[in-house]
């Protein structure tokens, strides 16, 4: 998403290499590239404005710091002002005194509200929190129907009264089911509306004065670009919203919604959805983002998400088998199948300081060379999996396992070199007390072992301040009762 803007910012930092202070000579040039870069973004224009005014104060005020050059100095200062602007930190999501906490879900048509409320579900019971989704749509089309189909795939149960209800009492009758319950959260999904049409946002507005939530949040699509600021302005003004979803972070909008909705608006984004799937949801974090702007990489984001599919237990196992050579495809199957769960691979490593400069051809190529490599290990058989040396013996073998798999002998006989060659460096690396390295991607340039690998990422033990979320535990669906499924 920020792939432009960042580059033109890292343009403009350039141009102070060499220099030995920032002078108001030298930073013109810098100053008119970084406004640029924020236009193009689809940034408010008197966000940009004020954006670059603050930052021109700031570098020409600033004391030379010994062993700083000007370029180093000039990027802290634009990094600490879009931190500013979008909002210094998170914000989280309301958690009333007396359960349950109310949380109003509102926005505009096709914004992903509803796919938006079933993570948001998802992302409160990692945090430990029973929830209940009321379906308040009465409108769209199988809306009540896909909020239960979600809440079935998430474990969460939806209550609902039918399309013949009037949405009001629905919410009402979703809140005191929660209470009911003694569930710790309810979140109320409601129909699409434009801030134009007066019957739509009045229905809203009772809806919020009826179950007076502790928590309205507007779901806005990122790549309405600055539109998606003046439309969280509007609602705010009408309706009285406490924060913003921006969905599609991952599409190729330009930036500008996550830079001007906290100016804009005054309401600060509370979480970002980036991926189709139920649990791309991430709080919002204005210096990650600000990091992944200048592309400083977002690497406790990585960790997080590594977390939630890595088993400290597994990677104390991982280690051993490295340190005996005893790592087999099995571990490779596994290692690329959470890499895949964390979201796209080119997602995944823009995450990595510097990785938003390599090209996106390259990160394509990364993302097939894993699904090839993935086709090829289920053509094996178990024993061969579990030793792979069977294969390097047997070229029937290789050739029963390419026809498999639908490849050439030349790319298994591929795989089986990198994978020889990664296990070794792995040895070595284990044996020296070094970190894991993530398994290496045949055919980009001989694997990519150097990845620094997810289990690297905590080492023998867990890091000190990162825990690792305990797995929900699965519940017995039970029957459906009327207006609510126990889902």
């Amino acid at each position: 998403m920020f792939d432009a803007l960042a580059e033109r910012i890292d343009g403009a930092w350039k141009k102070l290499r060499g220099k030995d202070k920032i002078s108001e000579s030298n930073i013109k040039d810098a100053l008119k590239d970084v406004r640029r870069a924020l236009l193009e973004a689809d940034v408010n224009f008197q966000v940009v404005k004020n954006f670059v005014a603050a930052v021109e104060k700031q570098a020409l005020g600033a004391d030379v710091i010994s062993g700083v050059n000007p370029g180093q100095q000039f990027i802290k200062i634009v990094y600490d002002e879009l931190v500013k602007v979008m909002g210094q930190s998170n914000v989280p999501i309301a958690k009333a005194e007396t359960a349950p906490t109310v949380i109003l879900m509102a926005g505009l048509q096709g914004t992903g509200k509803t796919t938006s409320t079933a993570k948001l579900a998802l992302y409160l019971r990692k945090q430990e929190r029973s929830c209940l989704m009321v379906a308040t749509d009465v409108y769209r089309p199988a809306a009540i129907d896909q909020l239960i189909t979600l809440g079935e795939q998430i474990d969460v149960p939806v209550f609902s009264l039918g399309t013949d209800a009037d949405p009001v009492e629905i919410a009402r009758q979703g809140v005191e089911k929660g209470k009911e319950m003694g569930v710790d959260t309810v979140i109320v999904d409601t129909a699409g509306r434009l801030q134009i049409d007066r019957d739509m946002m009045g229905e809203l507005a009772r809806i919020k004065e009826t179950i007076q939530p502790d928590d309205t949040l507007l779901v806005v699509d990122a790549m309405t670009g600055q539109e998606a600021a003046n439309l969280t302005h509007a609602f705010s003004q009408q309706i009285g919203i406490t924060g913003a979803i921006l969905t599609k972070l991952d599409g190729d909008t330009r930036g500008g919604a996550a830079l001007s909705v906290r100016q804009v608006s005054g309401q600060p984004i509370k979480f970002v959805g980036e991926g189709e799937k139920v649990e791309a949801l991430q709080p919002f974090y204005p210096d990650r983002i600000a990091s992944r702007i200048l592309d400083r990489g977002d690497i406790i984001t990585l960790v997080e998400k590594a977390q939630e599919e890595i088993d400290i237990a597994d990677i104390e196992k991982l280690q051993k088998k490295m340190a005996k050579a005893e790592f087999d495809f099995n571990d490779f199957l596994k290692q690329m199948r959470m890499i895949k769960n964390m979201g796209s691979f080119s997602g995944v490593m823009k995450l990595i300081p510097g990785m938003s400069k390599v090209g996106g051809d390259v990160l394509e190529k990364g993302e097939t060379e894993l699904k090839r490599s993935e086709s090829i290990i289920n053509s094996m058989t178990k024993q061969e999996r579990t030793n792979p040396d069977l294969l390097a013996r047997s070229p029937s073998r290789k050739s029963r396992v390419a026809k498999g798999s639908g490849r050439s002998e030349k790319e298994v006989a591929k795989l089986l070199s990198d994978f020889t060659r990664m296990r070794s460096m792995m040895q070595k690396m284990s044996q020296g007390g070094g970190m894991p390295a993530m398994p290496g991607m045949p055919g980009m340039g001989g694997g990519m072992p150097g990845m620094g690998g997810m289990g690297g990422m905590f080492g023998n033990s867990p890091q000190p301040g990162f825990r690792a979320p305990k797995k929900a535990k699965k519940k017995k669906s039970g029957k459906k009762k009327k207006g609510f499924g126990t889902l």
